[in-house]
C-alpha cells in the first residue's frame, strides 16, 4: 500500500486480540518515534515500553478499563520531562558535539537558544514538553499502519494514577498519552469495517 492507502486502512482500533507483535517490526515502530521530529531536537520526553501483561492489567484501572490495554501485544506511555533543566540542556548539547564533531564553543548560538526555555515556569516547559511527545505519536501511528500493525491512541486514563504506578515522579516524568499496539479484533470492534470519516478536503483545507 501507499501512504494514503496506509492511512485510510489505520484507525483507531477500540478492540485487539491478543496477538504478539513480532519484534522486528515494534522496533521499527519504536525506532520511527525515536526518530520523529523535535523542536530543537531536544526530544524532551521518554516513551515506556510495556509488554508485561501483569503489568498492563494494573494499569488497565487506571485507564477507564479500557480493554486495549491489556489486549494489546505493546503498551507504549509517552511522557513528558516534569521540566526543562540545565542539566538536560547540557547533555543534549554534549551529545551533539560528540555526534557531529563540533566544538562547544561553536554552538554558543544554538545553548544561548535552548536556555531561553529555563526562562519559563516548569508547568509551561511541561506543557511544552507534552506538545512534543505529540508529534512523536504521530509519527508512531503511522509507522505502526506501515508495519500492517494496529495502533490505538489514548488520552482516557489518570496521569497521577499512572504516574504513581510506574514511579514517574521519581524519574522527573509525567505521562501525557499512551499508545497500544496489536492487531484489530474484527468480530469483537464494531468500528472494523467502518468507513474512516473526515471532513472533505474543501472544508478542510483554507488556501490563501
Amino acid at each position: 500500500m501507499n501512504l494514503i492507502e496506509t492511512l485510510n486502512w489505520r484507525y483507531a482500533t477500540k478492540r485487539m486480540t491478543g496477538e504478539v507483535v513480532p519484534q522486528e517490526k515494534v522496533d521499527n515502530i519504536l525506532e520511527a518515534i525515536r526518530l520523529s521530529a523535535s523542536s530543537m531536537g531536544l526530544q524532551p520526553f521518554n516513551v515506556i515500553v510495556i509488554d508485561n501483561p501483569a503489568l498492563k492489567s494494573k494499569i488497565q484501572p487506571v485507564a477507564n478499563n479500557q480493554p486495549q490495554i491489556v489486549e494489546s501485544s505493546h503498551l507504549l506511555i509517552f511522557a513528558a520531562w516534569a521540566n526543562i533543566t540545565q542539566e538536560k540542556i547540557d547533555a543534549y548539547l554534549d551529545l551533539i558535539v560528540s555526534e557531529r564533531g563540533v566544538t562547544p564553543e561553536s554552538l554558543a548560538g544554538f545553548r544561548k537558544s535552548l536556555e531561553g526555555l529555563l526562562k519559563h515556569s516548569k508547568e509551561e516547559n511541561y506543557h511544552w514538553a507534552a506538545r512534543q511527545a505529540y508529534i512523536a505519536l504521530g509519527t508512531g501511528l503511522v509507522a505502526a499502519a506501515n508495519e500492517q500493525v494496529d495502533a490505538t491512541p489514548m488520552e482516557g486514563f489518570s496521569p497521577e494514577g499512572v504516574d504513581e504506578l510506574l514511579g514517574l515522579e521519581e524519574k522527573g516524568l509525567r505521562s501525557v498519552a499512551f499508545m497500544t499496539l496489536g492487531y484489530r479484533d474484527v468480530a469483537k470492534d464494531p468500528l472494523a469495517f467502518a468507513k474512516k470519516v473526515r471532513r472533505s478536503t474543501e472544508d478542510f483545507f483554507i488556501r490563501l
